[in-house]
């Protein structure tokens, strides 16, 4: 029988350390987590994200700060914002939603962001330290971290003698994620759009990860019988069997066909994507902990 990963229970249980670790941080040292999240601009999407992570903050005992601020913020006040933020003793995770509107540039934006509160884990110094290996001084990117919480609840702490390959080779998801795996002793591949007969490549997985935005693009006989498969996309494609015009999401593996011959998978929705927002929290526990000096939890 295939295991069908519940990402929502999953998320829930991280809260739930998230939520006893920022009561055990406060009661010893007096320290309560503080995240700020900015956003720029009315996308109805971004409004939501936000809405649902400072909700999250609120609900793990955060000190939760939301910062709004109108389609037209310059670059210079924006970056203003980020250095007050910055300098504030009571914020210990700063989060910039992203896109931000066409005329603002969101790099130097991010980069300006303290590595030590960059929850988002996407500053070059939290990416350097995962890549060589650091994982107990960078912020690792929460859709990475989320991901990877499942391969250990399924493979335990050490990787060593599985095969991880991973398709997609981004800033955001594939190169921390294969890091991770490198870093827990898995032999791994990045396999990419230029990857010579990736099927081939990928039936050598006993952990594969897909996350490369094209719809049910892995099929059955691209998995490894017996492999764990985590799938990493979102695509909205059309649904003409509930509707004219409808639509559903899926992810980057097809979902029924390959259930069939792994034995750990995720669904899309309701895999990776309730852990984005939960390793968020995590970020910002494990940063204020390490800001008063104290073990950060295990996620």
């Amino acid at each position: 029988m295939t295991t069908v990963i519940d990402g929502k229970a999953v998320a829930a249980s991280v809260i739930e350390t998230v939520k006893s670790a920022t009561k055990t941080l406060e009661a010893e040292t007096g320290v309560r987590a503080g995240l700020a999240v900015v956003i720029v601009g009315d996308d109805p999407a971004s409004h939501t994200y936000v809405s649902a992570k400072s909700k999250m903050a609120k609900e793990c005992g955060f000190l939760s700060v939301q910062h709004t601020l109108p389609q037209e913020t310059s670059q210079e006040e924006l970056a203003a914002l980020v250095a007050e933020l910055n300098a504030d003793a009571s914020i210990h995770g700063i989060l910039v939603q992203l896109p931000l509107p066409k005329h603002l540039r969101s790099e130097p934006i991010i980069q300006s962001i303290l590595p030590e509160k960059d929850v988002d884990g996407l500053h070059v110094v939290n990416a350097g330290k995962i890549a060589t290996g650091d994982l107990e001084g960078g912020l690792v990117s929460c859709t990475p971290a989320g991901a990877m919480v499942f391969v250990r609840r399924t493979h335990g702490e050490d990787l060593s003698g599985l095969n991880a390959v991973v398709i997609g080779r981004s800033n955001l998801f594939g190169k921390p994620m294969a890091a991770l795996l490198l870093a827990a002793n898995a032999t791994v591949t990045t396999a990419h759009s230029r990857t010579k007969d990736l099927p081939a490549v990928c039936r050598n997985a006993d952990i594969l990860v897909a996350a490369v935005g094209r719809p049910e693009m892995v099929k059955a006989d691209w998995v490894k019988p017996g492999a764990t498969v985590i799938d990493v996309g979102i695509n909205r494609v059309p649904a003409p069997e509930r509707g004219e015009g409808k639509t559903k999401l899926v992810g980057d593996v097809a979902f029924e066909e390959c259930a069939k011959v792994a034995s750990v998978i995720t669904p899309v929705p309701g895999g990776v994507g309730p852990m984005t927002i939960a390793m968020l929290m995590a970020n910002t526990i494990i940063a204020a902990c390490r800001k008063a000096g104290r073990k950060p939890p295990k996620f």
